[in-house]
């Protein structure tokens, strides 16, 4: 298992094991959406309060999920890199900033829509939307640090360190329903004891969320594998990768 892990961290390894992972997670990723979508837009009833204006929820949740779990992964990644300069979690730590920016900008996009009908304005300053909001600072601020230091290495420690630092914004998006009296609403999905979503919404909830996570784990090695050919162009399995692709 470890001489597995350890090869995953070589580059070109990495390189080679992504390339056979992203057809899979590709193909299950379009299946898993178009089922998704089908369940979320012809099969679920609409809700017995919000009617229609709930289909949305089955974008605006896993979006807002995937921007904490990407958050964690790019924050753990950059501990990873951090602590034991392994060059691939730099790597995933910086391609996967952009898709979690992403994600937030579609859950903050996502629930304007749908609190405009709800609550009758596009935007309130409501804990939890806050808290995302100050996410997509986060990101973005990554970003922008990790870009503006030419020297890879202490652009990847820099940006690690923010990273590891706003990671206190995670348990405040997540439970700042539960701390303080908002206009968002409480846990659905996740009351298992007491499920408050019927059946034909929560299935189609959750394909649409294992959907997204596998579009992430599709693109963020897509780009990461990108990032490793650029970074190791110099190298001779870099350069006969190239000269292949040329041929």
């Amino acid at each position: 298992m470890y001489t597995w892990i350890h090869k995953f961290g070589s580059p070109k390894h990495f390189y080679r094991i992504a390339g056979k992972v992203i057809p899979w997670t590709a193909a299950i990723t379009v299946i898993l959406f178009l089922y998704g979508l089908y369940g979320a837009l012809i099969t679920s009833p609409p809700d017995y309060q919000q009617g229609e204006s709930a289909r949305i929820m089955y974008i605006h949740v896993p979006a807002a999920w995937m921007s904490m779990f990407v958050y964690m992964i790019l924050a753990v990644a950059g501990a990873i890199g951090l602590i034991w300069r392994i060059k691939i979690a730099d790597v995933m730590a910086q391609a996967s900033a952009p898709l979690g920016a992403s994600f937030t900008v579609l859950a903050l996009a996502t629930g304007s829509l749908w609190g405009k009908p709800m609550w009758g304005t596009w935007w309130a300053w409501d804990a939890r939307l806050t808290s995302e909001l100050i996410l997509l600072f986060l990101y973005l601020g990554y970003m922008g640090l990790t870009t503006a230091i030419e020297d890879k290495r202490t652009a990847a420690r820099a940006g690690a360190i923010l990273a590891l630092v706003g990671v206190v914004n995670i348990p405040i998006i997540h439970y700042s329903v539960d701390w303080w009296n908002t206009l968002h609403q409480g846990a659905t999905v996740t009351k298992f004891d007491k499920p408050s979503i019927h059946i034909d919404m929560l299935i189609p909830l959750l394909v649409m969320a294992v959907a997204f996570k596998l579009y992430y784990f599709t693109v963020v090695l897509v780009r990461a594998r990108a990032d490793v050919l650029f970074n190791e162009r110099r190298s001779a399995w870099a350069r006969d990768i190239v000269a292949k692709v040329k041929l």
